[in-house]
């Protein structure tokens, strides 16, 4: 008897790591998709879905919701895998051995089940609202980590914290009132539990007194019983986790299922190059959610290897001129076309090829100066460091004790405010586009490194066709064409001398010297 104890637990426990052992590649394969599927959601969706979203929120979609459910549902499937067989086995016993008490059983369940899942139907909503306090919390964080140099400068730790002081006190009631709710299930399943052992026993005592049943049986269903309510509580604590889990389901599912607007055609062009113009043909857009257009009816013709130069008034529509170049959006009305073909009739991959982009804010990333010059592309170490060279990094690059392999900190931190600007016209000068798209920095700088920024901005932009939203006089005034922008319109288009002898828009900003 003893060794054959022995045995069924050995065995009992073999089993069961086995299915646990087969089980964690499973559970991990699924967060390891989901995580995968979200990131490349966030990289494919276009621009205009972030303008209403917040980062935080956006991180915790990815992070807490798919923690919520990898315990909340996939522990839990994890857990009651085996159940179900038990369950099945020892049901088929009980209703060979007493159908009318195994019919008697099975309603008090029911009942029960009924009132836990009245008791459960709100953890689903609630978790919801933890999940987006979450995301508010993690989004005042992210803006305060970003913005702490302006926060100490003036003096704003007390209004940062009572931003966070809301969402935070929210978040802790919600929560505990959805952990006293969750909470509750394992002593009410045991007590309920209780209830049906002692209807078992009562009922099934008459059923022996009435000599309907025998003792010997009534044993062995009230084993059979017991045997079922492990994994039926497993099941009643399973129901609790998912409700909670699916808020998070729900969450993930519907940035899943956010529809992309700009996307490529079935059968787009395949031979896309840059050999003569772009063309903006009667090109109108309008923001979502906007008032009026931000850009109306504009037509212009840049030809190849022209400096265009962007000028106007904040709003005037000259960032939106240039977003619509590379389909960061898309065009409302009208089209915009390279070589005569329409932008949208070729991939997104081929056509932001052509392109290089150099924007006002020096985007960096916390990876070495090599990483962040190469930035995906494959290129010689001497191609790199003649990039360097060209946008004048290489002179402060090569006093750093371990050179290109440099860590510049978080977004570029360890870096100056020009060092930071000729690192991305570094980056710009590798991938050596056709058409570059450039956003001059208006941020004050030193002489020494507002000459070396400007240097290398004329090197990046010779021989090579360039929109440029310009903020110097300097690089207005080489322009082959300067487009002057108000309200989304083109209210003169000429060069530098051709628009001074107007004495319109343009003399204005030239007297003034507001380029903003």
């Amino acid at each position: 008897v003893i060794a054959a104890m022995l045995v069924v637990f050995f065995l009992k426990n073999l089993f069961r790591y086995l299915a646990l052992y087969f089980m964690a590649p499973v559970r991990n394969g699924i967060i390891y998709d989901l995580r995968k599927q979200i990131f490349e959601k966030y990289i494919d969706l276009p621009l205009s879905f972030y303008s209403t979203e917040k980062k935080g929120d956006l991180m915790n979609r990815m992070t807490s919701d798919v923690q919520e459910i990898e315990w909340s549902i996939l522990n839990t499937i994890e857990a009651i895998f085996k159940a179900p067989l038990i369950i099945v086995g020892s049901l088929t016993f009980m209703i060979l051995v007493s159908p009318q008490l195994t019919l008697f059983v099975l309603v008090l369940i029911v009942f029960t089940a009924f009132i836990i899942g009245g008791i459960s139907k709100t953890l689903k909503r609630s978790s919801f609202e933890v999940q987006t306090r979450l995301g508010r919390i993690s989004s005042i964080l992210e803006e305060t980590l970003g913005g702490l140099r302006i926060i100490k400068g003036f003096n704003a730790q007390k209004y940062q914290s009572e931003k966070l002081e809301k969402d935070n006190a929210d978040y802790r009631n919600i929560l505990t009132r959805l952990l006293w709710r969750r909470d509750l299930s394992s002593p009410l399943s045991e007590f309920l539990g209780i209830v049906v052992v002692s209807m078992l026993l009562w009922y099934g005592s008459a059923l022996v007194f009435d000599k309907v049943l025998t003792p010997d049986l009534f044993f062995a269903f009230i084993f059979a019983f017991f045997q079922v309510i492990e994994p039926a509580k497993s099941f009643s604590s399973a129901y609790y986790n998912i409700q909670k889990g699916l808020a998070a389901v729900d969450r993930v599912d519907n940035l899943l299922n956010t529809p992309n607007p700009i996307v490529d055609l079935e059968n787009p062009l395949t031979d896309i190059s840059f050999e003569r113009e772009i063309k903006f043909e009667k090109v109108s857009f309008q923001y979502d959610n906007a008032d009026t257009a931000a850009l109306d009816q504009i037509d212009i013709t840049i030809n190849k290897g022209e400096v265009v130069a962007l000028v106007g008034s904040s709003g005037a529509g000259k960032s939106t001129f240039v977003d619509l170049l590379p389909r960061f959006f898309d065009v409302s009305s009208g089209s915009i076309r390279i070589d005569g073909n329409d932008i949208r009739s070729y991939t997104l991959y081929d056509l932001r090829s052509l392109f290089g982009i150099v924007s006002q804010e020096a985007i960096l990333f916390n990876d070495t100066i090599k990483n962040n010059i190469l930035f995906g592309a494959e290129a010689t170490d001497e191609q790199i460091e003649e990039a360097a060279r060209i946008a004048n990094v290489s002179e402060f690059v090569n006093v750093m004790p371990d050179k290109y392999q440099s860590n510049i900190g978080d977004r570029g931190m360890k870096l100056s405010g020009g060092q930071r600007q000729r690192l991305t016209i570094a980056r710009a000068v590798l991938r050596n586009p056709p058409i570059m798209i450039l956003d001059e920095a208006t941020s004050a700088l030193d002489s020494e490194s507002e000459l070396l920024v400007q240097d290398a901005l004329e090197k990046l932009m010779k021989n090579r066709t360039t929109v440029v939203i310009a903020h110097r006089l300097s690089t207005i005034r080489n322009a082959d064409k300067i487009v002057v922008l108000d309200k989304g319109k083109i209210v003169e288009i000429g060069s530098h001398e051709q628009l001074m002898a107007l004495n319109g828009e343009y003399n204005k900003f030239v007297e003034m010297q507001t380029f903003d």
